[in-house]
């Protein structure tokens, strides 16, 4: 199942006939409720049931051929948190079922593309909306429509106001839009100094990272080197970068650790690092060259 997209906007869309949601922090996940069982789909594709054994019961409830698009979170302390729901997707099978327990996992829905095995993905999304509202409210947590209002002014507070919920954004659709199957066909807005980066390479050693190569998504696509990474984040990258793999240069010959590339590194000049191919993505805190390096948020798995 193609997921829709949001192309980033800098600003709030207004205008008539637009309806906005809050972009929850975790992952893209689509369920599919057949005659026998469910399935639940990553953005990529992957099918991760066995990961969050209690949204697959609690899809259960779902009438047979329904097929819904949403968020999977996690909440703590008041706030969604996207490094457990990090968690909860990486988990084996075995250890799904415990963290289903102590760390329950929710289903922020925000569109459905099937209802009792017909494609309604090319009716209106007011008319969509509605269908899936009747479908949940009497189901109740952990499946959940997420909010949506039609007022520019009340989405302009929840822009201001949720991101101490862990609400990252918005998340802005046209009322008479069919669903855009794998087209950025909706818009987000989230706050201006978080935004995904590529990332290239690591310096370091594949044990001890510590900084990233980024590219961001704007400017002319020349490499930074992130601020100093965490413990925790560390740990992500060297794990990552064992399963996706490292490039080496031809020539290996140096007692040093071989490396492939070099980058200008503010305050540092020329830094040797070791190129991620194909790129990871992280969320980083950056706003332009002239301020410090980006700070990296976190890996993300879910793209």
């Amino acid at each position: 199942m193609r997921v829709a997209l949001a192309a980033a906007v800098r600003t709030l869309p207004r205008g008539p006939g637009l309806a906005y949601e809050p972009k929850f922090d975790g992952h893209r996940l689509v369920i599919a409720r057949s005659a026998a069982d469910v399935a639940l789909q990553a953005r990529s594709g992957r099918i991760v049931t066995s990961a969050f054994p209690d949204l697959a019961a609690a899809a259960l409830q779902l009438p047979a051929g329904t097929v819904l698009d949403g968020e999977v979170v996690v909440w703590h302390a008041g706030r969604t948190d996207f490094a457990l729901v990090q968690r909860r997707a990486a988990a084996t099978a075995a250890r799904a079922a415990v963290l289903a327990q102590s760390l329950p996992a929710s289903y922020a829905a925000f569109d459905v593309l099937e209802l009792a095995g017909l494609d309604v993905r090319a009716r209106p999304y007011e008319r969509r909306r509605a269908l899936l509202v009747d479908l949940l409210l009497p189901l109740g947590p952990p499946l959940q429509p997420v909010p949506m209002t039609t007022d520019p002014e009340l989405a302009a507070t929840w822009y201001e106001t949720l991101p101490a919920s862990g609400i990252e954004g918005l998340v802005v659709k046209r009322l008479d839009q069919a669903y855009p199957a794998g087209r950025r066909g909706w818009q987000k807005l989230r706050h201006t100094d978080v935004r995904d980066a590529a990332v290239v390479g690591y310096t370091g050693t594949p044990r001890r990272p510590l900084a990233l190569v980024l590219v961001l998504p704007v400017g002319d696509e020349t490499p930074l080197v992130s601020s100093p990474l965490t413990a925790a984040l560390r740990r992500e990258v060297a794990e990552a970068a064992a399963a996706r793999g490292t490039a080496e240069p031809p020539d290996t010959a140096s007692a040093t650790a071989p490396v492939s590339a070099t980058v200008t590194a503010i305050g540092l000049g020329e830094v040797p690092y070791r190129v991620l191919d194909p790129p990871l993505t992280a969320e980083v805190r950056h706003t332009s060259a002239r301020h410090p390096p980006p700070e990296v948020l976190r890996l993300r798995t879910d793209v």
